[in-house]
């Protein structure tokens, strides 16, 4: 048997670099180097100084986007910079991943996209994750709401809510941009799943956006499609496949506990 030297094309943020590959159990596992900062304040006295960086003795690794339908992962050595006036070592913070995190910011954005449509447990089996990393990412998101660019185009919108059940059945409302069906993209997380949760969602669009939408993809309750027909004066509802196998199939269990018939 004989070797080949096999070439991969990898899309990498702006500053970041592979140092090395190798494959481990089935993921691709990529060592990468990010540009780091000519100057650096150190966040205890706010002394701003030449960045004075030394290497951590350690390896950390977090998630990327799949590559070949197998999980792959970043590997990276943090940077410290240590304060010249007060002595205060402080880590540098990384350009494709926050604080303390698993998983890549794209990585984080990858999982929202597959909640438009999937409950937290599939998305954590497809993914091969915990359930708990998914709902930590979607309470980051809670957490930390993004704006909505102003110039931002948006024609079709969808609304449906998601149960933390980690959380003691913390329920959220999601909208999200279905403008680009290949590419549905999360708008908005916010907490509860009644009329005042669906009114923020929709108060994040302008109302020149709010305008601008054609259609709303909701789930099968009276909340959702009666807020959206009240602030989308343009748009008409779409019940979709999705949401009407939800449905059924949400019917068929409340038929099988009833007569205690198991699956």
């Amino acid at each position: 048997m004989h070797s080949v030297n096999v070439e991969i094309e990898v899309d990498l943020p702006d500053g970041v670099t592979v140092r090395g590959y190798e494959r481990h159990r089935g993921a691709h596992v990529f060592e990468v180097d990010f540009d780091l900062p000519a100057r650096f304040a150190c966040p205890k006295c706010r002394h701003e100084d030449a960045a004075n960086i030394r290497l951590k003795n350690e390896v950390l690794p977090v998630r990327d986007l799949d590559l070949f339908g197998q999980p792959t992962f970043w590997v990276y050595q943090p940077s410290l910079h240590q304060c010249p006036r007060c002595r205060q070592r402080t880590q540098l913070p990384t350009p494709f991943t926050r604080p303390r995190a698993a998983y890549t910011y794209r990585f984080e954005e990858w999982v929202l996209e597959l909640l438009v449509g999937l409950s937290v447990e599939e998305v954590a089996r497809r993914l091969g994750v915990s359930a708990e990393m998914v709902e930590g990412i979607l309470d980051h998101r809670l957490q930390e709401q993004p704006t909505i660019p102003v110039e931002a185009k948006i024609t079709s919108i969808g609304m449906d809510e998601l149960s933390l059940k980690k959380r003691h059945k913390l329920y959220v409302t999601v909208m999200s941009d279905l403008s680009d069906p290949e590419h549905p993209r999360v708008l908005a997380v916010v907490k509860g799943r009644d009329r005042e949760a669906a009114e923020k969602c929709l108060a994040l669009l302008t109302p020149e956006q709010r305008a601008a939408v054609r259609s709303h993809r909701t789930d099968m309750s009276a909340v959702y499609p009666q807020v959206c027909s009240e602030q989308l004066p343009n748009s008409q509802l779409v019940l979709d496949r999705f949401h009407v196998a939800k449905h059924l199939g949400e019917m068929v269990d409340r038929v099988r506990k009833k007569h205690g018939v198991s699956s």
